[in-house]
């Protein structure tokens, strides 16, 4: 390193010596050109597929392991350092690194301490689908269905996962009847950490992230989607959550019994917030507000929502008129020298 840095003195005249910690770590310069022409080379790896390969090994991805601004991964060093168990490159695609490093859909990959790529740039998911591998490791978005994880003994997962479907099998039929077309599927998840239930999307269904994106180009050239456009994906839920349970336990054992209003209004909510944590939008917000409504009046326990007798406040006394300012006699704004004021 040729930079010298000049050397400061206290008081005493003892050099002050400056913590390397504070200093802000140099940005390597191809990283300073990859941020500019990053979106280039991902257009060339889908536009020539005779040199994608080469050009793979020149792309760089934030990830959940790569913290700093200017931290960013490249596809060998994400091979390089997969689990042992680890067959797919994990990625997610999303708005932004806050949104999808907070997202539930992290958590049984935090758990694992298992990386996962974020996918930011509006091209991102058609060079995935595209690509689809890299030196003959699939990538895999996390968001939709699919994900296994092979760190645990095979037999007793496949033996945990049929006991919970049979559990809630009569869940899982009544939500998918109450629902109707507002899901595809409805199923017990395998990988859900601390969240009730996600929306995730089918293997080659459009994931929450490419909906957003199709929709931001329809409104920009003037077409706004119907609620018919909306996608539909697949509830899993948390078969350890103890929402989950408890509903489970509020469903009628006959399966013809129709539940309270109440019970219906948890299902619908529980799905709201799958739906909101999969980052797909509330389908219908209406029906979403009425609901919430009847949510709040039973949880303050409201017996009406008649709106109260508008307040007839009493008459105030009048009060006196300000007093009009007068100029004081024998005043003239006309004798008044302004040049001797330093303005």
């Amino acid at each position: 390193d040729d930079e010298t840095d000049e050397a400061k003195v206290d008081a005493d005249g003892n050099v002050i010596v400056k913590d390397d910690a504070d200093k802000k770590p140099k940005v390597h310069p191809y990283i300073t050109w990859y941020k500019k022409f990053g979106l280039s080379l991902k257009m060339g790896c889908i536009d020539d597929s005779a040199n994608k390969d080469k050009l793979q090994k020149l792309l760089r991805f934030k990830s959940s392991k790569a913290d700093g601004e200017d931290e960013f991964v490249s596809l060998q060093e994400y091979v390089d350092r997969m689990k042992e168990w680890q067959k797919e490159i994990y990625v997610f695609p999303g708005e932004s690194i806050k949104q999808l490093s907070e997202s539930s859909f992290m958590d049984a990959f935090n758990d694992r301490d298992v990386e996962v790529l974020y996918l930011t740039d509006s091209i991102d998911e058609y060079f995935i689908g595209n690509v689809r591998e890299f030196n003959g490791v699939k990538f895999r978005d996390i968001t939709k269905e699919g994900v296994k994880f092979s760190d645990e003994d095979e037999d007793l997962a496949k033996r945990r996962n049929k006991v919970y479907a049979d559990k809630f099998s009569p869940l899982t039929k009544y939500l998918k009847k109450l629902y109707g077309a507002d899901v595809s599927r409805v199923a017990i998840s395998k990988r859900l950490g601390r969240a009730p239930a996600i929306v995730s999307s089918t293997e080659w269904g459009n994931s929450a992230n490419m909906d957003r994106i199709m929709r931001a180009q329809a409104f920009a050239h003037g077409v706004a989607p119907g609620e018919n456009m909306m996608p539909t994906g697949i509830l899993e839920l948390n078969p350890r959550h103890p929402f989950v349970i408890k509903l489970l336990e509020s469903i009628p054992d006959d399966g013809e019994t129709e539940p309270p209003q109440s019970v219906k209004d948890n299902a619908w909510i529980l799905l709201d917030m799958a739906t909101m944590s999969g980052g797909f939008p509330v389908r219908d917000p209406k029906k979403f507000a009425a609901r919430m409504t009847r949510v709040l009046k039973t949880g303050l326990d409201v017996e009406s929502l008649t709106l109260a007798d508008e307040i007839d406040p009493p008459a105030e006394e009048d009060l006196p008129d300000e007093p009009a300012f007068e100029m004081p006699d024998g005043f003239n704004m006309e004798d008044l020298n302004l040049d001797d004021l330093d303005m």
